[in-house]
This record gives C-alpha cells, structure tokens and sequence, in this order.
C-alpha cells in the first residue's frame, strides 16, 4: 500500500519542530510538502533540515498558501495529493484548514483550538463554538480529524486516558501542570505566538469543577507544586483547550489546567493589559493609522524561534489524576521532563516547540498506520493512549508516572 503524503502547514517553531520529525520519520510517508504564507520561511526550515542530515534523500517540496481561504487549502491538497494535513499554523487558520480536508477527505490534525482575531474568551465550552460543529461534514466524509494534538492539549490529553484506561475505575480530579524552569536570557519574551500567548491570559479563567464552569481572573488563583526535575513552582490556574474537551467526557470530575509564572512575567503582563495594549480592538493614533494594539505589542516582542540557541533549562508538565480503583481512593502523576538544550541540538528549536511540535507528527504516523484513522472528529483523550505515548517515547518525548510503586517510565 502506498504511504500517505503530508502537507505540514505553518512555518513557525512548531512547524519547524514537526517538520525535522516528519523528515526523521519520513519512511512512513510518501511525498513531503511545507506550506506557508511566506514560502521563504518554508524553505528555511527545509534548509535547516538539510542541515541537520535528517532528510534521508527525499525531496520536501514548499508553497505558499493563503491558510485563510478554504479554497485555496483544498486546491492545494489536490495539487499535492496530500492525504494527511497537520496544521501547526496560527490558531485562526484552524476552521478553513479544516474545511479544506472536509472537501478533499485529507485527514486533518491541529494543536489549539480556533480563535476568532476578533474574540477573546469565547464561551465555553470552546470546541463548541467551531470545531465541533463540524462533526458531522466529517463523519460524512470519512474525515479523521483530531483535535489539539500538540502536548497541551494533546499528550495530556492521552495522560487523562491513560489514567482512565489504567490506574482507576472512577476519575475524581484531573489537575494539568505546565512549567517551564528554562532561562531564555530575554528581558521578556513569550515561547510561542506572543498573540496567542497574551489572548490566552487576558480572558475569564474557565475552569470545571463541581459539574459546572467555574470563573477566575488570571492570577487570581495560584499554589506551589513539587515537581520532578524542577522542584518547587508556582502555578496559577488558567484557561486552556484541553479543559473543554476533557470535561465531556469526564462530567464528573473536576478539571483545572495550572501554568507556571514568574513573577517578572506577571509584572510585565499586568502593565501591558492595563495599558490597554494586549487589546484585539483596532484603535486609530493621533496620525490616522488604525492599529490593533496587540499585534503591535507582538511586533516589537522577540521571534519566540529566536530564543532557541540560548535558551537552558527543563520542562515539566503533566497530570495530577485522582480516583477511585475498587472502592479505594488513589492518585497518579503523569508527566514528561523536556530539556531546551536538548531540542535546539536535534531540530534547531526550544523546549516549548519541541513539545508542541512532537505529538502532532506522531498522531499522523498513528493515522498512516491506521491506528488512528478513524474517519471522524475526535479529541485525544477519545483515541487509545498507548500507541500514543508509546510512541512518543521513541520519538523523543518519553512518559513517566509517579504511583504507588514509585517514579517510573510508563
């Protein structure tokens, strides 16, 4: 049987991330395409491929594409014969990526869920508002789409699953912690998109506890965790994708998403919010140009790709899962150490990337095989976890858990 052909879209830290692995991985594809708006950026990551020695001979061919037309999408998946689409552009490209695949029968594969430039904080849950909706064209089609496949959402997503499949009977809380103990020497620069960074933060804190939507400020809710590797961090609850998805299919439990802050970061982003400058509203300066605030913010910011040859230090981030087992009450911690230094060696880019940018390749070698190609819409946490995060470990993003018997690989 012929092996798929990939068309990556985005040309980003994570796109770069999950191109080096697709090249790595490339005996289970057939042909290798890159597109982007600026198909230049595109062909720099071909060429940081090259460098690297990964590509194993085979030709990676780049385009550019307008990711905000779903016609343009869906012609250039004809064009390419693309029959696996992962998508690690902007997170307001999501629905046309996705319709593209609807109208070609593409396997689809995103990171984050959609945003709307024009909207922050939408009600929850979010899903609801886009991708779910298109449920149905899917499964009509025979469409496999899997949503925020990165690492969160996505791999803690399958850390849920685990714990459901594995360890308990009855899940009563599901606590996902996001640290990042690395140095990347800035003054103050954000991991990924600062767009997408600072929209994360400026909205209502959603959250699901006691069987309904619970609502903080940011910053308003934080506790020290003790975790493997980075010690003692604190985390304050936020807002997050996997927190939607995750509270459909376990109603009865609380899910809380928890990410780790500096104080310097918390000072920096409270005076921009109160400058109004992380605003998505267009204003007009005193010289007649209309501006959006934020993405002026994000033009003067660091590229986050920039941070990656300075950048030292660890990650941590996991599950805290509780439950029952045979009437007894229990608890796992699942979770996965990455190091920065560690990815800008392999594929030229940061920890954060290399998280993200991982476990969207794999779901599509799992899709190949046909493990996971469902031919529908689906969240991870509604897929098999093992061959995931089995897979994941041999890809560079191992798993450990912390249970009853001690700190163990999975």
């Amino acid at each position: 049987m012929a092996k798929p052909n990939v068309l990556i879209i985005g040309a980003g830290g994570v796109a770069q991330v999950a191109a080096h692995k697709v090249a790595q991985w490339a005996d289970e594809f057939g042909d290798i395409h890159i597109a982007n708006r600026t198909q230049s950026r595109a062909d720099a990551i071909v060429g940081t491929i090259r460098d690297k020695g990964t590509a194993h001979g085979r030709t990676i061919t780049t385009h550019p594409l307008d990711a905000m037309d779903a016609d343009a999408v869906a012609a250039l998946i004809r064009r390419t014969d693309a029959r696996i689409v992962i998508n690690v552009g902007s997170a307001f490209i999501n629905m046309t990526v996705l319709q593209g695949c609807i109208d070609t029968g593409a396997a689809y594969i995103d990171t984050a869920i959609h945003e709307d430039p024009a909207k922050i904080c939408e009600t929850p849950p979010w899903y609801g508002n886009y991708e779910w909706q298109r449920r149905e064209a899917c499964a009509a089609a025979g469409v496999t789409a899997i949503l925020g496949a990165g690492f969160d959402p996505g791999v803690v997503n399958a850390y849920a699953r685990l714990a459901e499949d594995e360890y308990f009977d009855t899940i009563e809380s599901i606590d996902i912690v996001d640290i990042n103990a690395g140095n990347h020497g800035r003054w103050f620069a954000t991991n990924f998109d600062p767009e997408i960074n600072f929209r994360e933060f400026t909205g209502t804190v959603y959250s699901w506890q006691g069987g309904e939507w619970r609502e903080n400020e940011m910053f308003e809710v934080g506790r020290e965790w003790d975790l493997p590797v980075v010690g003692r961090q604190t985390a304050y609850l936020s807002g997050h994708d996997e927190v939607h998805s995750l509270s459909a299919r376990y109603k009865d439990a609380d899910v809380r998403f928890w990410m780790g802050f500096g104080a310097h970061y918390i000072n920096v982003f409270t005076v921009l919010k109160n400058l109004g400058l992380l605003s998505e509203q267009p204003v007009t300066t005193a010289e007649g140009q209309t501006v959006v605030p934020l993405k002026v913010v994000k033009a003067v910011l660091p590229d986050p790709s920039s941070l990656a040859p300075d950048y030292t230090g660890k990650t941590c981030i996991g599950d805290l899962v509780k439950g029952t087992r045979d009437g007894q009450p229990g608890e796992v911690f699942i979770y996965n150490v990455a190091d920065h230094k560690d990815a800008f060696e392999e594929v030229g880019s940061q920890g954060i990337s290399y998280t993200a940018g991982v476990p969207p390749v794999a779901a599509a070698i799992l899709i190949a095989r046909g493990d996971w190609d469902v031919k529908r819409m689906v969240n991870v946490e509604d897929l098999p976890a093992r061959p995931f995060l089995d897979l994941l470990g041999r890809m560079g993003l191992p798993t450990r858990v912390i249970d009853a018997t001690g700190d163990h690989a999975i």
